[in-house]
């Protein structure tokens, strides 16, 4: 597709400011199906470019951009879902805020790097379910570890007779959590095992060695069933487990660290992976502790054990065949 007309668009709860490259013509329409197609009628009709070379550009909003989202993917509208970030990064800070000129900013941006953008593809409707529940997960996860380690400490310092309630009432919102958490694993398997091809590629995962169903599923839910990613490379670097070069002229000549831009749920979750992989795993223990024994930073290789794992999942995926242990053949 060639782009020659780029649509900001800056995603509000209530609205949508629209703002054409071209043409400088901005407007507002309500952020709702009606609006959605007012919208997309009134960019056709505006820009000076045929609908063929026309691209629609927001923020990622979270469930205020979906709805959009959605709509333009069923219409089969060319568009793609930016960075705030990214666009704060590129054109610079503004002082104040201002939706219009918020959309503006985003149709520059789109514009400069019209032969850069990624044409976005919203996921399937098991994938959108699945992160939701795993958003909520995450989130009773975060509780539940915050009454644990508040409740670890309490004890501590506080006498057991003097603050039973205080103690019954935070062991009782634990249990709460747990029930809960277990319940929305089971929903996210069930969810998982109606749909054919993410069940295929769940069974593919869980035959590598120390991938059990929480890193399966995360996994799965991350790389949009492995169409988001074209690479383990592009993944890791997702994550924060990919090295990159650390020098700058001949003054810093650093080794190659990874970036904190990471995604760190996953990233823990690889990191347990991993440790367990290395006491499990004859083949990967065998790796750690040849490069422990001459002398190489514990850290570091972990690393590259996270990078591996993250390889063989990529690996059976667009093989399509489970994992097989050559290591435990061979000897």
């Amino acid at each position: 597709m060639e782009i020659k007309e780029t649509i900001g668009i800056d995603v509000s709860k209530l609205t949508l400011d629209a703002h054409i490259h071209s043409n400088r013509q901005s407007t507002v329409f309500e952020n709702s199906e009606k609006g959605f197609a007012k919208l997309v009628k009134w960019a056709y009709a505006n820009s000076p470019h045929s609908k063929d070379h026309i691209l629609f550009i927001f923020e990622h909003t979270g469930l205020y951009s979906e709805r959009l989202s959605e709509h333009l993917s069923k219409e089969g509208i060319p568009y793609s879902i930016v960075s705030g970030l990214e666009i704060k990064r590129s054109l610079g800070i503004v002082r104040g805020k201002d939706d219009r000129v918020d959309a503006a900013r985003i149709a520059l941006y789109g514009y400069r790097l019209r032969d850069e953008v990624t044409l976005f593809k919203s996921p399937s409707r098991t994938i959108r379910t699945l992160k939701k529940l795993l958003s909520l997960r995450e989130r009773l996860i975060r509780q539940r570890a915050g009454y644990k380690a508040s409740i670890k400490e309490q004890k501590k310092v506080l006498g057991q007779k003097d603050f039973k309630l205080l103690f019954k009432v935070q062991e009782k919102m634990i249990r709460e959590l747990t029930v809960h958490i277990d319940a929305l694993d089971i929903e996210m398997e069930a969810n998982i095992k109606s749909d054919r091809e993410l069940d295929r590629i769940f069974s593919l995962l869980m035959s590598i060695k120390c991938i059990g169903k929480q890193a399966a599923m995360l996994l799965l839910v991350y790389t949009e069933g492995f169409t988001k990613f074209k690479s383990a490379r592009q993944f890791a670097a997702y994550c924060g487990i990919a090295p990159y070069p650390h020098q700058s002229g001949s003054s810093i000549r650093g080794k190659s660290r990874v970036s904190q831009m990471a995604n760190k749920n996953i990233k823990s979750l690889l990191n347990m992976c991993a440790l367990s992989s290395i006491r499990h795993d004859a083949e990967i223990k065998g790796y750690y502790d040849k490069r422990i024994a001459s002398g190489k930073n514990k850290m570091s290789t972990v690393n590259i054990v996270r990078n591996k794992l993250v390889s063989r999942a990529f690996a059976v995926v667009h093989r399509g065949t489970p994992y097989v242990n050559v290591y435990k053949h061979a000897s």
